[in-house]
């Protein structure tokens, strides 16, 4: 369950309660399915193999012949899917449902002739960030951009969560954890951080990395935290602990990412829950997270650094307070779900209004 299929579960499982008829096409990963159907939700299966994979575009198209007609949206969360959705939507003769596209990524639009065609025929292109948008319109610097601008939307992502008012208070017993929560994967900056717990030997601190991913990329970082003989100061936690659960126990979060991400759900978590966090700053961080004020942005890929920051927040709790409640006060007014799901209920509205 990466962002983008949290993404979906959360939109799914949020329309579902207020009574729509919400369904879901996956290809089929037992991980992804499960929660989905845990939630109420009926998972349908296709190879979603992109432009040449017919079975997923006649399969859509079965079911869109089998629904009466009525305000249908088919939301893909990514170009080659809605290509899926357009041809299933016109070999059904239904030009009555809308198709609905978000972009997670931070990469060029695409520009050939059934790219364009594709943009052009798409009722609402939603970008997680301003950064993704910009990206994909560096292919068309010095040309027209394939898309209407009335169709196009940035739309920061937010959780399905409950919202609280005050942040949730820090442990009372222990000492001070940092927490890392998400992909144990590359180009998430784990080894940098590994290598940051070096310079904090005498920091009364732990790191919690929390996650899961590739054992053989795990089996590498532990390597890497016994040569450097911070082993012992660090907690791996692989299992299916929920992530709130995981930050209430926390003093503040680390996302060392080294990548571009066009959104982190990540950092969204710890605002929620009134963490302050220390994070790289090459992504869309900046759109929502302000340095020295709700978060610490280090450079991507600098141990020193990071640690520094990392002992900065371990040793000031006065700190941490104040980061923390300006982190949520942030989430709750531009980022809470409420916020959220209205501006996606008035995209999904002009779709029907503008085509």
């Amino acid at each position: 369950m990466a962002g983008a299929q949290t993404y979906a579960l959360d939109i799914c499982r949020h329309y579902k309660e207020k009574g729509w008829n919400v369904e879901v096409l996956t290809k089929g990963a037992h991980a992804i399915d499960s929660r989905f159907t845990a939630n109420g939700i009926k998972v349908t299966h296709a190879p979603l193999r992109g432009f040449l994979d017919f079975t997923s575009i006649l399969r859509v198209a079965r079911y869109l012949r089998s629904i009466p007609k009525g305000e249908t949206i088919l939301h893909a969360h990514r170009y080659r899917d809605a290509y899926t959705a357009m041809m299933a939507r016109w070999l059904a003769k239904r030009a009555d449902v809308r198709i609905v596209v978000t972009r997670h990524a931070v990469r060029r639009g695409r520009d050939s002739g059934v790219f364009r065609k594709l943009y052009a025929n798409i009722d609402a292109h939603i970008f997680v960030s301003r950064l993704a948008y910009e990206h994909f319109c560096r292919s068309w610097e010095d040309r027209n951009i394939p898309l209407s601008a009335d169709k196009v939307y940035v739309l920061h992502n937010s959780l399905y969560l409950p919202l609280i008012t005050a942040p949730i208070p820090e442990p009372e017993k222990g000492p001070v954890t940092a927490l890392y929560h998400g992909p144990i994967a590359e180009r998430k900056g784990l080894e940098t951080l590994i290598d940051a717990l070096m310079a904090l030997r005498n920091v009364k601190m732990r790191l919690v990395i929390a996650g899961a991913g590739s054992p053989d990329f795990l089996d590498r970082l532990r390597k890497r935290a016994m040569i450097r003989e911070v082993m012992d100061a660090i907690d791996w936690n692989t299992g299916r602990d929920n992530p709130s659960d995981l930050i209430a126990r926390s003093h503040f979060g680390v996302a060392p990412s080294v990548e571009s991400e066009a959104f982190g759900l990540g950092n969204l978590r710890y605002m929620a829950l009134g963490r302050p966090q220390i994070c790289t700053r090459n992504g869309a961080q900046t759109e929502y997270l302000a340095d020295g004020e709700s978060a610490i942005f280090v450079p991507p890929a600098d141990s020193a650094t990071l640690a520094e920051a990392m002992k900065r927040l371990a040793s000031d709790a006065t700190l941490r307070s104040r980061m923390g409640r300006e982190a949520l006060r942030e989430y709750e007014t531009n980022l809470s779900w409420n916020s959220f799901i209205a501006k996606l209920d008035d995209i999904y509205e002009n779709c029907f209004r503008t085509t």
